[in-house]
């Protein structure tokens, strides 16, 4: 497969004016020209000068990932895009609650696997549980996969939050 054709997923974080509507423009960008969303993320990260950060996750080729970048750079709100997947080293997170209802022995195995994953119970009942695991995107896929036959009832995850790794900043 070329790079034409080859289908590449990117994380590019974007920082935007916290207004009215940014969120709706960015969201219009994408599906107004059929591009995909893997994951969106944001939240206000400085109250001083009002701004937010997005993170998005999307996948395209080489050429649909320039063109996305280009047209967010070209909304008024945007002040910065960082391609995270090409700027260097960096850190991706994602975050989900698992609700697990189960008895006896799955209830015994849904602990095992949580303490293999690092997944904290933050709720817990005589027949349930919740479940919060961190971790990079195939280790959340992953926990939640082996949760499914234990009795997986819910599911919600944040989506992809990242930043570079050293000194660089958005």
């Amino acid at each position: 497969m070329g790079h034409d054709t080859e289908i590449f997923r990117h994380t590019i974080s974007v920082l935007v004016d916290n207004e009215f509507g940014v969120l709706a423009r960015v969201v219009g960008l994408f599906s107004g020209r059929g591009y995909n969303i893997e994951s969106l993320t944001v939240a206000k990260v400085d109250d001083q000068d009002n701004l937010s950060r997005i993170t998005i996750v999307t996948s395209g080729t080489l050429m649909v990932i320039e063109q996305i970048k280009a047209q967010l750079n070209r909304l008024v709100p945007v002040h910065k895009i960082s391609d995270l997947t090409v700027e260097g080293p960096s850190v991706e997170r994602e975050m989900a609650l698992v609700k697990v209802i189960c008895n006896g022995e799955k209830r015994v195995e849904a602990l095992r696997m949580a303490d293999i994953f690092r997944a904290r119970a933050i709720d817990t009942t005589e027949t349930s549980f919740i479940f919060e695991v961190t971790g990079v995107r195939d280790k959340v896929k992953a926990f939640i996969a082996l949760m499914e036959p234990l009795g997986s009832a819910e599911v919600c995850r944040t989506g992809v939050v990242a930043i570079r790794r050293g000194t660089e900043t958005i």
